[in-house]
């Protein structure tokens, strides 16, 4: 089981099990022990899209809101930024213990890959946007030749 806290200061707790898979699958058709599955699979998914990912957890917690005196809207409210990243990497390790538990080292090894390419992602990104030269950029927007950026095409351009 992990934790974490909304912004409201509630602590809520992810637990992974066949039941809770089960609900998820039932609520949502999203098959949490299928996390390989699909095009593009599950995990990516879950990794780039915060509304799934949210839906996820929302239903993974479903039976701790009676508890909290909560609606779904409180909840979805009360996930901020910081709160879905929480939530994000306690639903990860979570998934992580429950595969390693079941003897599935393959999948527990899959969501781990994935913590780290959301990182790496993330830092490859702000490196990249703190490598933009904005003078150099407004200069050749405003002449009309646009700077070459490393790798990249300018706007508009065929290439």
């Amino acid at each position: 089981m992990k934790t974490f806290n909304d912004a409201a200061g509630r602590t809520w707790t992810i637990t992974m099990t066949l039941g809770t898979a089960m609900h998820v699958k039932a609520k949502l058709d999203v098959d949490l022990l299928q996390i390989e599955k699909g095009d593009p699979p599950l995990l990516t998914r879950l990794g780039t899209d915060e509304m799934l990912l949210g839906e996820v957890l929302c239903a993974m917690l479903e039976s701790q809101f009676e508890a909290h005196k909560v609606t779904p809207e409180d909840v979805r409210n009360a996930f901020d930024g910081r709160t879905l990243l929480a939530a994000q990497k306690a639903f990860y390790e979570e998934l992580i213990d429950f595969f390693r538990s079941r003897g599935r080292t393959d999948r527990a090894k899959a969501v781990a890959k994935q913590m780290s390419l959301i990182d790496a992602a993330i830092a490859a990104i702000e490196t990249r946007i703190d490598d933009i030269d904005i003078d150099q950029t407004i200069a050749g927007a405003m002449s009309g030749a646009w700077p070459e950026a490393s790798g990249s095409d300018p706007p508009g351009s065929a290439g």
